[in-house]
């Protein structure tokens, strides 16, 4: 099974009738692939497909930030979330080997559309430029993630046969970033719209193929190309949302000024998140005062560390952190009586009556992070007083003071820390750490060993391929 699995993972050679999980592109299971891809509702089906498996892996994503100094698993049984929490986490871990999985099944999707809608009469599948741009957005954005997690990985762009995936070396990152992640991101900001309406809400845009490009300059510390590329995100029609607490109250509609990119769930209908339950504290007062039932998972909690971070009068710490709540009638109830966690982010927090069915949404970017990224390209640039401009944009609305002239080394970590109390449990602390050279120093007190800024290697695929020239283990593991 774990043969089939690599190959299923890197190739999909099984055939797209045999997964459950594929695309309900017609009733009939044993449908040829050819007869998959003609029309246009063909290749939209085939598309919103590879999106579904996303919304699987970005389920679980926020676990890659659990060893950060924000979060902290709350709950003692020993379990991933407590080993990724205390840095004792294996290479043999189901989480590496599923998410490796769940990437390499989203590209394979992605690279079939891709060869198949090359072929395709335009005259008849008439929004192609559109798909070719979503499919590129989805593979750059899998890329991304597998690059910043694992390091080197194999680089897959068409479909291959079971001996060529086997035989598949890791490419570098270098190489991925060049050849796949920047050249797909710009090739889908050029073909994809604007915006949507309707069903199609929630596909990718040219807003956000081009605020992740920025992301990846800025990952790769191309300070350049990342303050023209995030600068011209700018021009889009983003704005900041005014209230800092309307990101994250659910009743209104998420996609709004500030989105530019979320996994998107639907509650109702079995296609609702996690995070709501995953993050809950095992305190049926609280489960009571927000309407939150079907167990909870006690994880991805406030670090005593980040309730300190945040100014008097900042708007978005007891959002963002909080020990307690006030219940209907006056009476404070303090997270110290939980039996589970004692810290709570409310950045989830909606009510939910079936276990995992929250409408909570992930958002992978937003404005808001632009807007910073921005900051951070500018400074890097030795533009300093324009980087203080757009720093200053997400204090104001934070409610506290803004900065006036400073220094580029002092401006650099005012950024940083800025981004720390604008976007945690956003899933973006550890990778700041990592990208910014300070995760080590940061978290070695913590438990941290230094080869631990990469993941490991999924084991299970180490063992399948049996040859190190091909697919070796990360330094460490």
């Amino acid at each position: 099974m774990k043969k089939i699995f690599y190959i299923a993972a890197l190739a999909s050679l099984t055939g797209l009738s045999c997964s459950k999980k594929f695309i309900d592109l017609t009733p009939v299971s044993s449908v040829s692939t050819e007869s998959l891809y003609k029309t246009d509702k063909d290749f939209s089906d085939a598309v919103t497909g590879a999106y579904s498996l996303l919304r699987d892996q970005y389920q679980v994503f926020w676990q890659f930030d659990l060893p950060s100094d924000d979060a902290r698993h709350q709950w003692p049984s020993e379990d991933i979330d407590l080993r990724l929490d205390n840095y004792t986490y294996q290479n043999n871990e189901d989480f590496f080997y599923s998410s490796w999985g769940n990437y390499y099944g989203i590209i394979y999707r992605v690279n079939t559309i891709l060869d198949k809608i090359a072929k395709a009469d335009p005259a008849v599948v008439t929004n192609k430029d559109r798909y070719i741009g979503e499919a590129k957005f989805l593979r750059a954005l899998c890329y991304f993630d597998l690059v910043r997690v694992f390091g080197d990985v194999p680089k897959v762009t068409a479909p291959i046969t079971d001996v060529e995936a086997l035989k598949t070396p890791r490419e570098k990152v270098e190489n991925i970033y060049t050849d796949v992640i920047i050249k797909d991101l710009q090739d889908a900001a050029g073909s994809l719209p604007a915006s949507y309406t309707g069903s199609d809400i929630g596909r990718a845009t040219s807003g956000a193929a081009t605020a992740l490009l920025g992301k990846a300059y800025l990952t790769k510390k191309d300070f350049t190309n990342a303050e023209a590329t995030l600068t011209k995100v700018t021009t889009m029609g983003y704005s900041l949302l005014p209230n800092y607490a309307d990101l994250w109250d659910y009743s209104k509609d998420e996609h709004h000024s500030e989105y530019i990119f979320d996994i998107e769930y639907e509650t109702g209908i079995q296609q609702g998140s996690e995070f709501t339950n995953m993050f809950f504290p095992r305190f049926q007062a609280a489960a009571d005062f927000y309407q939150v039932y079907g167990g909870t998972g006690d994880s991805y909690n406030p670090s005593n560390g980040l309730f300190t971070i945040f100014e008097s009068g900042d708007k978005r710490a007891a959002i963002t952190a909080s020990n307690g709540f006030t219940d209907h009638n006056g009476v404070y109830q303090s997270l110290n009586n939980s039996v589970g966690a004692k810290t709570m982010t409310l950045k989830y927090i909606t009510p939910v009556t079936i276990s995992n069915d929250s409408k909570a949404n992930w958002k992978v970017i937003r404005y808001g992070d632009v807007i910073l990224m921005l900051a951070e390209a500018l400074n890097e640039n030795n533009k300093t007083s324009d980087a203080i401009t757009y720093l200053n944009m997400i204090r104001a609305r934070a409610g506290v003071p803004t900065y006036t002239a400073m220094s580029q080394s002092d401006l650099r970590n005012s950024i940083y820390l800025e981004r720390r109390r604008e976007l945690s449990f956003e899933g973006h602390r550890w990778f700041d750490l990592v990208r910014t050279g300070f995760a080590v120093s940061t978290l070695q007190s913590l438990g941290m060993k230094p080869y631990m800024v990469l993941y490991p290697i999924p084991l299970a695929q180490i063992q399948i391929v049996n040859n190190p020239s091909i697919l070796s283990q990360n330094p460490g593991w």
